[in-house]
């Protein structure tokens, strides 16, 4: 087993180095391309997604709106306890990210608009901690993807790589031969990312959106099934890409914007 694998590596570093390298698959400059902050909230129960809920369209989402900034909100399909609320922060640039970090300590109105959320007092937290990632999109998918109104089920999904180069050429996979398949096959993506900080670093993250579970299975066995993917999967350049792979599905809040 260790031979094989070995074998299969070596074959994956031939391979590039025959195409010039793959890191060359993703070149298109960071101004053209979507800055996404994914966080999770571990919340404490009671009443807390509701004064969540508040903060974000009360305060942050009319400030993000002034700059082009979607917000996704999701809560888990199983309903696990505590509860968790999943928010993705679409941002146009990196440049809108950092001029907002500046407009959450400065601007009059959102400072307004969020008193009554930080003067919460400390003994009745709303969330325990929350978790980060902040990434950025595929060349393939320089921009999200709005669902259709149908969306009743999103897949989230971050791969982990064992080191660097394994993740650029999991990422190439995607931009050059993957993603034409997940629309062929109706895995609808809302956005691909490479995860620049965070957590299972070397990663990357995506998301999709079905009408249901039951369109889900169909249309991943489509996938797996179909002749191309069988093709691309078993080329050596493409060889032990991905290490683990964390799922999580999820259901639009009635305030998300995607």
């Amino acid at each position: 087993m260790q031979r094989r694998n070995f074998l299969k590596s070596s074959a994956a570093v031939a391979a590039v180095a025959a195409t010039g390298g793959i890191a060359s698959a993703t070149n298109l400059p960071v101004s053209d391309k979507e800055f996404y902050e994914f966080r999770i909230y571990q919340l404490t129960g009671g009443g807390s997604k509701n004064i969540l809920k508040s903060y974000f369209t009360e305060a942050l989402m009319p400030l993000f709106a002034k700059f082009g900034v979607k917000l996704g909100a999701f809560e888990e399909l199983d309903k696990e306890e505590p509860p968790k609320v999943y928010i993705l922060f679409v941002y146009p640039s990196t440049d809108v990210y950092f001029k907002l970090q500046k407009e959450l300590t400065t601007n009059s109105e959102y400072l307004a608009a969020a008193k009554t959320y930080f003067e919460l007092p400390a003994a009745k937290p709303v969330f325990e901690r929350y978790e980060t990632f902040l990434t950025e999109a595929f060349d393939a998918i320089p921009k999200h993807r709005t669902p259709d109104k149908s969306r009743g089920l999103f897949e989230l999904r971050t791969y982990e790589s064992y080191n660097e180069d394994a993740a650029r050429r999991k990422i190439a996979m995607f931009n050059n031969e993957e993603l034409p398949l997940f629309d062929k096959v109706e895995l609808h993506p809302v956005f691909f990312s490479k995860i620049l900080a965070g957590k299972f670093m070397p990663a990357l993250m995506y998301m999709l959106w079905f009408k249901d579970m039951d369109q889900r299975e169909a249309n991943w066995k489509n996938f797996v099934d179909s002749p191309e993917w069988k093709a691309m999967s078993a080329k050596p350049i493409y060889a032990d890409t991905v290490s683990k792979v964390h799922r999580k599905f999820l259901t639009p809040t009635d305030y998300s914007q995607i």
